[in-house]
């Protein structure tokens, strides 16, 4: 929302304001020059127009997240990229429920998508967040969603509150952007690692929204980690402390009609290792980031080519919703001159390319192989037994 403050925010949420976000509706798609001056041609001044049309523009990206919440909702273009999916938030309030939880203090709340979940639930959040402009937003969202009664929203530094008055904490810690672009390092986090750390000993039921890159090393003893992909995207890792631990690791799984799967287990276990099969399984990214490819593997009857390789191969086809399947036509090991000229023999032109354990960009191999011809095939860049090899793959 270029420009905007928390005093603009309160003009859009006045008289005027919804009916410059109506006209900004109405100007959806439109050319952004077009727009700005058919806003202006109805009397809206300019710094109005531009925050509506923004505030349209982003409603219409946050549907993804939010579905249709996201039409009343405010927004800012790094908040929504940042925010939890409604569909997660939601299963993560459900969770706090059925544990018990009335009250929640969300410290790094955002625009309040977590916090919205959780009193939908009938849970009092106590929600913090750093930066004015998007506590103010927080606090519009949850009067706009009707909740405000059980939402209370303070601009305030996450350190100085009293956690313990609450009976859960739930932490979503600053660490995507950066002067300097992306934060991966938990030590770079806001608040500190040390603080987010320290919670689950002042307050036993905490949860810990993180990126899921995050180490396992760092999960709590005790503690679940869970890693969440939503239709096929890795979303988040969150780590359930105290009480709300259910399963050393969890792999969630959230289809694109909002279907659930889950896979849990221990993370360390190791799945066996023997010739590649007549098909392949690519794990979901959740269940590969929280190290249950093994737990995945028994599920199918599965086992590994390489035991640092998360592709799972089995000589029948076993229906699955843990990953994709693959019918393997084809094993050699690579060399470029002979695969351009096994896949000109059979008319590839059009070529979907996975790796796993290679060093090979698949874009500049691409362009290597040459490819032409009518035919569709799979290619897989991977190793046995610690040598390159490829797979051609047709769909399962």
């Amino acid at each position: 929302m270029p420009g905007v403050t928390p005093e603009l925010l309160r003009v859009l949420r006045s008289p005027d304001g919804e009916k410059a976000l109506a006209t900004a509706d109405e100007l959806a798609g439109a050319d952004p020059l077009v727009a700005a001056s058919a806003m202006r041609s109805r009397g809206i001044p300019a710094d109005l127009a531009a925050a509506a049309l923004t505030q349209a523009s982003l409603r219409g990206r946050a549907a993804c997240k939010f579905g249709p919440d996201a039409a009343r909702m405010f927004f800012t273009r790094p908040g929504w990229e940042q925010a939890t999916r409604s569909v997660v938030a939601d299963r993560r309030a459900a969770r706090l429920a059925d544990a018990g939880v009335r009250s929640l203090v969300d410290l790094g709340c955002g625009l309040g998508s977590d916090a919205l979940a959780a009193a939908r639930r009938g849970i009092r959040v106590y929600a913090v967040e750093a930066d004015p402009l998007t506590a103010a937003i927080a606090a519009a969202n949850a009067e706009a969603a009707g909740l405000a009664e059980l939402i209370t929203v303070e601009c305030a530094d996450a350190t100085t509150v009293e956690v313990e008055r609450y009976d859960a904490v739930f932490a979503d810690p600053a660490r995507r952007q950066t002067g300097r672009g992306r934060v991966f390092n938990p030590k770079s986090y806001s608040p500190s690692w040390d603080f987010i750390a320290g919670l689950p000993g002042r307050v036993p039921l905490t949860t810990l929204k993180l990126a899921p890159g995050i180490d396992h090393d760092l999960l709590p003893p005790g503690a679940e980690g869970e890693w969440v992909s939503v239709g096929g995207d890795l979303v988040e890792a969150a780590f359930w402390c105290g009480p709300l631990a259910a399963a050393p690791r969890r792999a969630t799984l959230i289809g694109a009609s909002g279907e659930v799967r889950e896979l849990t287990g221990t993370g360390v276990e190791a799945a066996p290792v023997g010739a590649v099969g007549g098909y392949l399984y690519d794990p979901d990214p959740a269940v590969v980031r929280s190290h249950l490819v093994a737990e995945f593997a028994a599920t199918v009857g599965g086992r590994l080519a390489d035991p640092e390789i998360a592709y799972v191969y089995t000589d029948e086809p076993v229906d699955t919703p843990y990953a994709r399947r693959l019918t393997v036509t084809d094993v050699l090991p690579f060399s470029l001159k002979r695969l351009r000229a096994l896949l000109r023999e059979r008319g590839v032109g059009r070529l979907e390319i996975r790796k796993r354990g290679s060093a090979l960009v698949p874009e500049q191999l691409r362009k290597d192989l040459k490819l032409s011809g009518p035919n569709p095939a799979g290619l897989v860049l991977t190793r046995m037994n610690g040598a390159p090899v490829v797979l051609l793959t047709s769909a399962a």
